[in-house]
């Protein structure tokens, strides 16, 4: 595993290419992918769906079930896509897996996101809650950050280089 980072969590805000990212470092790396939607409850994707924003609470329980993947697979690896959008958001993500947990940040333009999300279809996180993404977003300091105006495999590329 790249620098023991077992469990990497490809994070950002909605439309940034999380799920797309993530099954293709899972392959590059022969590491399982989950895809965090999967694992909202039925409430937060009602919220959702509906045009609300989750709020701390709501991500809570969430988070946790994440945390608990990210555990029982420290020692296989992983790879995990998950907005991770707070600082302390990360943090219950990183609970209790040590070193072996790095994020990789997708970055990208408001506008950028936004034209994406308006050519997807079926996903139950509505265009209008993007700004809500946006202004809840603490991007990290000190975890991989990559620019998403690169073709997936350029930004696969530029992962692997930093782990």
């Amino acid at each position: 595993m790249p620098n023991g980072k077992t469990v990497i969590v490809v994070m950002g805000v909605s439309g940034s290419g999380k799920t797309e990212i993530g099954k293709l470092l899972s392959a590059k790396l022969s590491r399982p992918f989950f895809d965090g939607d999967d694992f909202h409850p039925e409430a937060n994707i009602k919220k959702m769906s509906s045009g609300n924003a989750l709020n701390d609470e709501d991500r809570k329980e969430w988070l946790i079930q994440l945390n608990k993947l990210a555990i029982k697979h420290r020692h296989s690896g992983a790879i995990i896509a998950c907005s991770a959008l707070k600082k302390n958001y990360r943090s219950m993500l990183r609970a209790g897996m040590g070193n072996c947990m790095v994020f990789v940040y997708l970055n990208g333009s408001f506008e950028l996101i936004k034209s994406r999300l308006e050519k997807r279809k079926g996903h139950f996180m509505p265009l209008e809650l993007l700004k809500s993404q946006f202004d809840t977003l603490e991007p990290p300091t000190k975890e991989i950050t990559v620019s998403i105006e690169e073709t997936p495999e350029k930004i696969i590329e530029n992962i692997i280089k930093h782990l």
